[in-house]
């Protein structure tokens, strides 16, 4: 091997050493600003909802880590948000985490309960600041988009008869009985409940486009947090509540809601 070649390789292998260590850097520091997201959304939520320290009265802290305080404050908070939600005309849905239920309400009235099999809790829910939390929790929360696997209204096309003696409609029947129901809802307070069909109502093909669907779904958020982290900000973090229902009790609910409905959360 002659000077030149030796000289080459070595430049090669210095190439790669340098390229190996920026994306060593990279993964740490965008690991780094991964772990940030959590605290940096639960400080926003004890700044909009938490304890204001100027008012003239002062409220003991101590209350916030009483068992039965934070069990009153939850079952508060639930009930004025469904009291909210009462007052309008529409159908909206309650979320109740310990008795694992979802219900579809009219005017305080349940018209649908569905028990939930398994389910998934961002920790900052479930351990951060209860008073804040909570308070942000007393408020409907409206649903600002979606993403799902099935469509929100059913295709159905009926064609036109010649005359009345030969109405007989053709109807393109529900492709949703046979499709996987999976579905994710973001709502206006940042948080996002994704609901998921049960496993024991899942085929191989139903596995495999949960799979694909919840990738896609990594996967923009990903892409979201490298162009913030690019930017040398925190990226966001959405608190989550999983959920898995039986198939055909998840389609009803994402049928019934409204594109902008509210949904109340007790946790």
């Amino acid at each position: 091997m002659d000077n030149t070649e030796k000289k080459k390789l070595s430049a090669n292998n210095l190439i790669l050493i340098i390229a190996g260590a920026f994306v060593f850097v990279f993964l740490a520091y965008y690991s780094i600003m991964m772990s940030m997201g959590p605290a940096k959304k639960l400080k926003e939520i004890e700044a909009g909802y938490g304890v204001k320290h100027d008012s003239e009265e002062k409220t003991d802290e101590r209350l916030f880590t009483d068992s039965a305080y934070v069990s009153m404050l939850k079952e508060k908070s639930f009930l004025q948000s469904k009291i909210a939600m009462a007052g309008t005309d529409s159908i909206y849905m309650t979320l109740n985490i310990p008795d694992s239920t979802v219900h579809l309400e009219i005017a305080g009235v349940s018209v649908h309960s569905v028990r939930i099999s398994e389910m998934k809790i961002s920790k900052i829910l479930r351990t951060g600041n209860n008073y804040a939390v909570q308070t942000m929790l007393a408020s409907p929360m409206t649903i600002v988009n979606h993403l799902a696997t099935i469509k929100k209204e059913p295709l159905m096309i009926k064609m036109a008869p010649k005359d009345t003696s030969e109405f007989k409609p053709d109807v393109i029947p529900d492709t949703s009985d046979y499709e996987p129901v999976n579905y994710i809802l973001d709502m206006d307070n940042g948080l996002r409940i994704y609901v998921y069909q049960e496993v024991a109502d899942s085929s191989g093909s139903d596995r495999n486009n949960l799979f694909f669907f919840d990738l896609n779904d990594r996967l923009k958020t990903t892409w979201q947090s490298l162009k913030s982290a690019a930017k040398f900000k925190v990226p966001e973090y959405h608190p989550f509540i999983k959920i898995r229902v039986p198939k055909a009790d998840a389609k009803i609910l994402y049928r019934a809601i409204p594109r902008k409905g509210q949904i109340a959360v007790y946790i």
